[in-house]
């Protein structure tokens, strides 16, 4: 009576999915490539526990004040993330972010500038100084960690120079602080979740009409159908929760959007191949014909934008731009965010979504410890060691690969 033969058959493609989906993972793990998993366990982890520790924790309102507080970090970590790609790193990002910062505020209070135009000016500074830093890197060979450390040094004492005697400059309300005080109404905010979902299966079956037609490996119906379920549980999530608050911030539309935009950039385009292949091996890269010192350049450049970005959502959450902005953890979490969503730090491997992921769990550590009341100390202590486990995991995985 109860023969294999007498099961539905849908269920038997969606049991070979589940199962081959598995398999996968578990090859991918014996050779060294954990992909989000452990991220994924890590928010499961924190969640439980910061739960129980204080009922709190997952409420709709604290949910929306921690995509708040992890925009402008996690902006700033999409910069970190393309330097990483390269094997490099950027020490000098928070004290772009707080100079660039400074800019906008000056821009704004002294000088009268519209929101559009301060933010375009504001930007245009962070490109330069990416572009000035990349001049000593790829042009001269001078290595990026002694760069960026008097990147560090000396845009912090730049940003004290722009801000003068009074120290802070506080934004008026309305233009630039509406970046972080705006929320999308419930039908727009359903209605960008629903594009969101339609663009993504269009993507998914576009590419698997592109492998088929070069008869290469393509993933099955089914197995699209399980990612775009779990893409709208994930979604839909978010939306319930948001909508029991105030609605989908609008600094989190924009840190995902850039995520989304890069993450496309990088794995679908050409300089995006070029940036994994320069991080991979640049010796290899430059033979292959590739611009190595332009591929150079033009991520610090990119890291040079998205910390100033970074900066203008930090002042527009703060409404102020002060001495001690860009300053403090910024630049830590900016890098450990990255490096805990997956990317590694030897170069030529991750996704863009390793900001996105990274910064969700350095906020959501931050945030629960905040509201235990945990001291500064403890929270620092947590989070490097936090940032030690994923670098091992990182090395260990590296290994594994090797091999």
């Amino acid at each position: 009576m109860s023969t294999s033969s007498s099961l539905d058959p849908r269920l038997i493609q969606t049991d070979n999915t589940i199962r081959s989906y598995l398999q996968s993972w578990g090859r991918s793990v014996r050779h060294g490539q954990l992909g989000v998993l452990p991220v994924i366990l890590g928010l499961i982890v924190i969640a439980v526990v910061f739960q129980s520790a204080n009922s709190n924790f997952l409420t709709p309102l604290n949910l929306t004040n921690l995509l708040l507080q992890v925009a402008a970090t996690g902006t700033i970590s999409i910069g970190i993330f393309l330097v990483l790609l390269l094997g490099e790193v950027d020490l000098s990002v928070g004290s772009i972010s707080g100079v660039c910062g400074a800019v906008l505020g000056v821009l704004v209070v002294d000088h009268a500038f519209g929101a559009v135009a301060a933010i375009l000016t504001t930007a245009v500074v962070g490109i330069a100084i990416g572009l000035f830093q990349s001049a000593f890197i790829a042009r001269l060979g001078v290595p990026a960690f002694v760069v960026t450390l008097a990147g560090l040094i000396g845009w912090q004492g730049l940003q004290l120079y722009i801000l003068g005697d009074q120290g802070t400059v506080n934004l008026p309300t309305g233009g630039i602080t509406a970046l972080t005080s705006t929320f999308l109404p419930p039908a727009l905010s359903w209605s960008l979740i629903l594009v969101i979902i339609v663009v993504y299966l269009a993507g998914q079956l576009n590419e698997r009409r592109r492998r088929r037609s070069a008869r290469l490996p393509a993933r099955r119906l089914a197995q699209i159908g399980l990612r775009q379920a779990l893409l709208i549980i994930v979604l839909g999530a978010v939306g319930i929760v948001m909508s029991q608050d105030r609605g989908v911030p609008l600094a989190l539309v924009i840190f995902a959007g850039f995520v989304v935009i890069v993450n496309i950039v990088i794995t679908r385009t050409r300089y995006g191949q070029n940036v994994f292949a320069v991080g991979g091996n640049i010796e290899a890269a430059r033979r292959a014909g590739i611009k190595v010192q332009l591929i150079r350049t033009s991520v610090f450049v990119l890291a040079g934008l998205f910390a100033a970005l970074g900066g203008i959502l930090a002042a527009s959450r703060l409404f102020a731009v002060g001495q001690s902005s860009g300053s403090g953890d910024v630049l830590l979490n900016s890098i450990a965010a990255v490096v805990i969503g997956g990317t590694s730090l030897f170069g030529g491997r991750g996704t863009a979504y390793s900001a996105l992921l990274g910064t969700l769990v350095i906020g959501s550590i931050s945030n629960g410890m905040d509201l235990l009341g945990l001291n500064s100390s403890v929270k620092l202590m947590i989070t490097g060691g936090v940032l030690l486990v994923a670098v091992t995991l990182d090395t260990l995985a590296r290994r594994g690969r090797q091999a």
